[in-house]
């Protein structure tokens, strides 16, 4: 174990872990001093949650079923989300979110300097720490068996992590359609996906990601009985920052595309809802159609 820094978890695997996201989330914002990229905490939020579990996991000698079954549903995820970041160009060099240099603009170098140092790298390596944490308390009761609520903890989370694989290919097949047609001097008439699932909400991805971190907490409550816990503030913080995140990623989208409005006044934004379309709203302009 790490435990070089004293604190409530000191001695635990997942103060362990704790420390290790420390030192990730310094190298984390020195490398996006030296390489004027900031998407390093972007890079690492996949890979840092499945660590944590088999830290866990292991320091029980891979005997508890729960803290098991917590690791691999974690690795499957973060194998998934690894890899359609990096066919997006995410790990290339160059490959930064384009809503940081947005933020940069607005709040200029200064204001952004302050940000990165306490939010962009440290911050939101403390919320990844943050909403894998239910397996410390999953560790802590770890000899209790499997309960009906880890049965449906586990299955809720693969309905929804192949809801956001859906969802990623769906908009990975639109944009590189839509792609192929700018290559080729073809006139894209859809600049932005309403088909598949997003004609059920406008980001069905940021809906089964936050989904699968709701139904993990469950498995801390069945492990130890306890509803409440702190272990549960990691999906409600994760919640609030995707609200945060689909507003910018929103208003940057009806700032290029006009017509987006329309998609906004007829389709939910993160609670999927099929076959309903808001009262008011005019159908969207084909938007998205092949």
């Amino acid at each position: 174990m790490l435990n070089f820094i004293h604190h409530p978890l000191t001695g635990t695997p997942y103060g362990t872990a704790l420390d290790l996201c420390v030192i990730v989330s310094i190298l984390a914002w020195l490398a996006s001093v030296i390489t004027r990229e900031y998407s390093w905490a972007d890079r690492l939020w996949s890979l840092c949650p499945p660590v944590y579990c088999l830290i866990v996991a292991a320091d029980a000698d891979f005997s508890s079923p729960r803290l098991n079954l917590m690791a691999v549903l974690v690795t499957l995820w973060g194998l998934r989300l690894t890899y359609n970041y990096a066919r997006k160009g995410g790990f290339a060099k160059g490959g930064e979110d384009y809503r940081w240099a947005a933020i940069h603009e607005k709040i200029g170098p200064v204001g952004f300097q302050a940000l990165n140092l306490v939010f962009i790298a440290p911050g939101q390596m403390l919320i990844v720490w943050l909403f894998a944490s239910p397996v410390h308390q999953a560790w802590l009761w770890r000899e209790t068996p499997l309960t009906f609520l880890d049965g449906i903890a586990a299955a809720v989370f693969v309905v929804l992590f192949i809801g956001e694989w859906v969802a990623d290919e769906q908009m990975w097949r639109f944009q590189q359609g839509k792609k192929r047609k700018i290559d080729a001097g073809e006139e894209v008439t859809g600049q932005f996906i309403t088909t598949g699932l997003f004609a059920c909400c406008r980001h069905p991805n940021f809906f089964c990601e936050m989904g699968m971190w709701w139904v993990f907490y469950l498995f801390a409550v069945g492990a130890s009985g306890e509803w409440f816990n702190w272990t549960g503030l990691g999906f409600v913080v994760l919640t609030l920052l995707f609200q945060g995140s689909t507003h910018l990623t929103e208003s940057l989208t009806l700032a290029k595309y006009p017509s987006y409005r329309d998609y906004q006044a007829t389709t939910p934004r993160l609670t999927p809802l099929p076959f309903v379309r808001r009262e008011g709203g005019r159908p969207p302009r084909i938007a998205g159609r092949s």
